[in-house]
């Protein structure tokens, strides 16, 4: 059998493997997930914290401005409780641009307006003025939408009779909460990337050693082991095999399998290569005895005279060696084929081969119905016509043994739209047991029962098919059922066939 050293194909690149790909995905996923989360969780955190300090200064703002309205323009101490004549809260001194004061006398609205940001007063409109009589007088500020935006406000019942509102916007502590929060977010997002690009380097840093590993695993499965000599060579690399790390351990363990397995390997080859040579040199001595019986058999049979019994002994023997001949000759074809001995190429008709194999089972069975089914251009291949011959005569013996008299056998020749040749031999037979169908190109696979006939086989003759056609780089497949059994041999066409 040929040597097989190499790996079919060559083995993807450690970052477009998609089992590692997949692993460094969802790991990098993972960790910017939790970074996301910590992100928000800091985020939210500091938001409300921020919102506390900001509404603890502005009440404490709006706590003094309501003191300063509440306590500018005192009634004269001999009129304590009368509120009529008081002055605007808002001209108290002190009032920062942007303060809100109203006084009501019941549900009467005394004075009401605001300070624009010149330092003008700006009157309130009678849905805001509303707004403010809602207000609970409790001494609490609460938040409240007004025409002119936002207001953090306090209702206070003086001692006076009177209940005066102050209030503060809430546009500069809304600016700075949004401030904060873009600059958490550009912070949060350019953190993300850069943490994100250091982890990917530093996950695909660290899942190297399970790359090569995955090579590793990826190349000695796709070697051929079943068979033949096979050059174990791959391993894992130091630096991914050091036993002090958990990786590493895999990887020597890795290592240490592979090297089992080689040495497993060589052993069954060695066994494959004394056997071979045993079929081989066995075969070849065979030839010389038997041919020597069948000598004196013929000689025998035209010199001497013999009984009636004696003559079917004489013939019975004859057959035996005739066949005990054909077995030794099929065992030193598969021994020389499993060396790889080179075929003897050249141009092959495989329309006319197939014209001159089928009409050879005619005569020897003319109680089947022999069929063609041929192009109108000869198919050309490049192969050993000699074994070619064989793989047809075979499969039609084949056909023939384990057929009952009257199976229609059809034999068709066409070329495949991919350039190669193919030839099927089908007949309308009872068929191929189905469990038998997966070893039938086995050496000396046999089943007793797949079909009917009583014309002893040595299981080898499709074994010798299979060994042939994948010499000529090509593949032969069975499909059987019922009424039908088709064998498809598919080989490389000729670069000049239909010539």
């Amino acid at each position: 059998m040929a040597k097989s050293s190499g790996i079919a194909g060559k083995p993807q690149r450690s970052w477009l493997n998609p089992s590692t790909w997949h692993l460094r995905t969802r790991l990098v996923l993972v960790a910017m997930a939790l970074l996301v989360a910590i992100c928000g969780a800091i985020g939210i955190v500091s938001y409300a914290s921020m919102d506390m300090v900001f509404n603890k200064q502005l009440d404490i703002q709006l706590q003094q401005a309501s003191s300063r309205a509440n306590n500018f323009g005192r009634p004269p101490s001999n009129f304590p409780s009368s509120p009529s004549g008081r002055p605007d809260p808002l001209e108290a001194r002190g009032q920062a641009a942007g303060t809100l004061n109203a006084r009501f006398d019941g549900s009467t609205v005394s004075s009401s307006g605001l300070i624009d940001a010149k330092g003008n007063r700006v009157s309130l409109s009678g849905a805001d003025e509303q707004v403010l009589l809602d207000l609970t007088k409790d001494n609490r500020p609460v938040d409240r939408s007004l025409s002119n935006g936002d207001y953090r406000l306090v209702a206070v019942e003086s001692p006076y009779g009177d209940v005066i509102v102050t209030g503060l916007p809430l546009a500069d502590k809304q600016s700075a909460e949004a401030s904060l929060v873009r600059t958490m977010v550009l912070v949060s997002l350019g953190g993300l990337v850069l943490i994100g690009l250091a982890g990917t380097v530093i996950i695909r840093r660290t899942m190297r050693p399970l790359e090569q590993l995955s090579e590793v695993a990826t190349k000695v499965s796709r070697l051929p082991l079943d068979a033949g000599e096979v050059a174990l060579a791959v391993r894992v690399p130091p630096s991914a095999s050091h036993p002090g790390t958990e990786v590493g351990s895999v990887g020597h363990a890795l290592n240490q399998m592979l090297n089992n397995v080689s040495n497993a390997l060589e052993a069954r080859q060695e066994s494959e290569t004394k056997v071979r040579q045993f079929v081989a040199d066995a075969s070849h001595e065979l030839r010389t005895p038997l041919t020597a019986i069948r000598g004196y058999t013929e000689l025998l049979r035209m010199t001497e005279n013999f009984t009636d019994d004696g003559r079917k002994s004489l013939v019975r023997m004859q057959s035996q060696s005739e066949r005990m001949t054909t077995l030794v000759e099929d065992l030193l074809l598969l021994a020389r084929l499993d060396e790889g001995q080179p075929l003897k190429v050249e141009d092959v008709d495989l329309t006319q081969l197939v014209i001159e194999t089928v009409s050879d089972e005619k005569v020897m069975a003319p109680d089947h119905i022999w069929q063609l089914q041929l192009p109108d251009e000869p198919v050309m291949v490049r192969g050993d016509a000699t074994q070619l011959h064989q793989v047809l005569a075979n499969l039609l013996s084949n056909a023939r043994k384990h057929t009952d008299p009257g199976t229609t056998v059809v034999t068709c020749v066409l070329l495949s739209a991919d350039g190669s040749a193919k030839v099927t031999v089908t007949d309308n037979g009872p068929g191929i047991p189905a469990d038998f169908q997966g070893r039938i190109f086995s050496r000396f696979a046999r089943a007793d029962a797949a079909r009917s006939g009583s014309e002893g086989t040595s299981g080898l003759g499709l074994s010798i098919v299979e060994s042939i056609i994948s010499a000529h780089g090509g593949s032969v497949e069975v499909t059987s059922r019922p009424g039908r059994t088709e064998f498809a041999l598919r080989l490389p066409a000729s670069s000049n066939e239909g010539t």
